[in-house]
């Protein structure tokens, strides 16, 4: 009786503390509920970045508004020249790190300075289809300082200007997506920036200060190339396993530096993307649920019609009452 009793007590208790519990996810909170965009359900915009790179002032009409769009991913640095349109973003042009490899830089295609070539890539590549390469080669001799274009404007038409686009990266001091906008804006791109995020800007008081040097030192590799070095002298194994692409490509720490620079002359002689040529023409043929390529054959799911399912039902029941009358 005593534990009845208590149990009763506790029951009272509870029922007295949840009178005072404040609903906030009632019928009305559901109702007025409205769903974020897709992909910012799925993390992948920043639309509060995005509304103010993509709208467009009214009075320039239908005039597009670019995207220098630079993404990092583990094996690549990508660059893009992007617009919104109402179905969607345009691509006007684009680069990859891996077309590097055209150029001579085949390893390390994702550090700072392969982010610096790619932007410089897309650039002389964007202002060739312009049209706009002879009047704006940018900074041909490479020395780590700020350069703006729109300074130095040198023919008629004004620079291509578009707006940096990095996502939802971290605006840190020497990330690889400020190397990929130098790289463009050497080029020859306008692209409003100051030098406050590039590697060796040191903060002051008052006014900060850029280590052109510093700056130099990574747009050419020459960072990698003084830990290429450290680590041959410190430990051997260790330099063996983290640079063992770059020792099966012959590639040593003092080339390094001059690897670079002759891709940037190249990259500026003839940017032109290169289109792979196949060795045969695709091979697909459907019979049925058959699907036979190139390269294998494999079975897919076809879709029927409604009378089709109708009479595989009727089928079915058939061939069940027919056991059952045989059993």
């Amino acid at each position: 009786s005593t534990q009845s009793t208590w149990g009763a007590k506790q029951r009272r208790l509870c029922l007295f503390v949840m009178a005072f519990i404040k609903v906030v996810k009632n019928k009305a909170y559901f109702k007025r509920f409205q769903v974020k965009y897709r992909r910012r359900r799925e993390g992948k915009t920043d639309y509060y970045a995005r509304r103010r790179l993509v709208a467009q002032d009214k009075n320039k009409y239908n005039t597009p508004k670019y995207r220098f769009v630079v993404r990092v991913t583990n094996s690549r640095v990508i660059c893009q020249i992007a617009y919104a349109a109402l179905q969607g973003d345009k691509v006007l042009a684009a680069a990859d790190s891996k077309e590097l490899v055209r150029y001579g830089i085949k390893v390390g295609l994702t550090n700072y300075a392969a982010a610096y070539a790619t932007g410089l890539l897309l650039a002389r590549r964007v202002l060739k289809q312009l049209k706009l390469d002879s009047d704006y080669a940018g900074q041909v001799d490479v020395d780590g300082e700020a350069y703006h274009v729109e300074e130095n404007m040198e023919g008629d038409r004004r620079p291509f200007k578009a707006l940096l686009d990095i996502g939802l990266a971290r605006t840190t001091t020497g990330a690889r997506i400020f190397g990929a906008m130098k790289g463009a804006a050497d080029g020859g791109m306008h692209i409003p920036h100051n030098e406050k995020r590039f590697p060796g800007y040191e903060a002051g008081e008052k006014e900060g200060n850029l280590d052109a040097s510093a700056h130099r030192d990574h747009i050419f590799g020459i960072h990698v190339s003084n830990y290429m070095e450290y680590l041959q002298e410190e430990d051997p194994d260790k330099y063996a396993t983290q640079f063992s692409q770059y020792i099966k490509a012959g590639i040593k720490a003092d080339s390094v530096e001059g690897m670079y620079q002759k891709a940037h002359a190249a990259i500026r002689k003839n940017p032109d993307r290169v289109t792979p040529e196949r060795k045969h023409a695709p091979v697909k043929t459907v019979t049925g649920n058959k699907v036979k390529t190139s390269k294998a054959t494999y079975t897919r799911r076809v879709k029927i019609s409604n009378a089709q399912r109708r009479s595989r039902v009727e089928q079915v029941k058939a061939a069940k009452v027919k056991a059952a009358v045989n059993a």
